[in-house]
């Protein structure tokens, strides 16, 4: 290869590479600044191809997608001083993209370090202005909406992005005072089993007293009917009796007899001591003659 082939060669490459790096494509989803040796010149590029100097001018490209800051736990106190760990997130992307490379010269890890320290910042301001009921459920919605607006305003003036939304994924009394509310609700819990206990045996006992009346006035009733049933079937049998006496007294008298031996001489065992000319053996006497 010749001297005039390889000038050739070296020159086409150096050609190649200063067209290959004065031209640059800006994503829709991307937001980027143009520099000249350090100094913004063009603080926001459209998506699209561009050409610079190369060498003298840069490119820094920052995602523009919505972006998630997810804070760590943090421990707050409530109006009457009662502590919280709130577990939060915020959503971000940039909005000016010049003031964002100042800021954080395009690092999203510093721009999410500032951003969570003016996150907690505000969540602790927030929560300290309302109690326990209103942080939980109360005036949620109304705090997170004024955590939002505060935190979106400084993010913008101090490092470019815009917040979007700020969200508490949890709400969670600290460990050490998690059991003393759960000893506090397990009496609370055991108080009222004892309270529904003791009205249970009230009711019970009101049940019982009524059901022994109820069976007293029930028995009462009932030997009250027997003692008339029986009342009148004496009577209708004194009747019956009377009738039959009334037609035939010493047929009467003779079928009465007729029982009292039965009853008397059922038993071989039995001894009687009468005299036998008493009135009881009178038709044994009449049966023999």
């Amino acid at each position: 290869m010749g001297n005039k082939s390889l000038i050739a060669l070296i020159v086409g490459v150096v050609v190649a590479l200063v067209a290959w790096n004065s031209f640059y494509i800006v994503l829709q989803t991307e937001r980027a600044v143009l520099l000249r040796f350090g100094r913004v010149v063009e603080p926001d590029v459209k998506p699209g191809l561009h050409v610079k100097v190369p060498y003298i001018n840069q490119v820094r490209k920052f995602d523009g997608r919505l972006m998630t800051l997810d804070a760590s736990t943090s421990r707050f106190l409530t109006l009457e001083k009662k502590a919280l760990m709130v577990d939060a997130f915020a959503k971000w992307r940039v909005l000016d993209a010049e003031r964002f490379y100042t800021a954080t010269s395009g690092i999203k890890q510093i721009a999410d370090e500032r951003l969570s320290r003016r996150l907690e910042a505000s969540l602790r301001d927030q929560f300290g202005k309302r109690t326990l009921h209103e942080s939980v459920s109360g005036e949620r919605d109304a705090l997170m909406g004024q955590v939002t607006a505060s935190l979106n305003r400084a993010a913008q003036r101090e490092l470019g992005i815009e917040v979007i939304d700020v969200r508490v994924k949890a709400i969670d009394l600290p460990k050490e005072v998690n059991r003393s509310v759960f000893d506090r609700m397990s009496s609370e819990r055991e108080r009222e089993a004892r309270e529904h206990r003791a009205k249970g045996k009230e009711l019970a006992e009101g049940i019982r007293a009524d059901a022994d009346r109820q069976k007293r006035v029930i028995l009462a009733e009932a030997y009250r009917e027997a003692e008339e049933t029986r009342g009148d079937g004496d009577a209708k049998a004194a009747e019956i009796y009377a009738r039959a006496y009334s037609q035939d007294p010493e047929f009467y008298a003779f079928y009465r007899s007729l029982q009292a031996y039965r009853q008397s001489f059922s038993d071989k065992r039995d001894v009687l001591v009468l005299d036998p000319k008493s009135d009881f053996f009178r038709y044994l006497e009449k049966s023999r003659q």
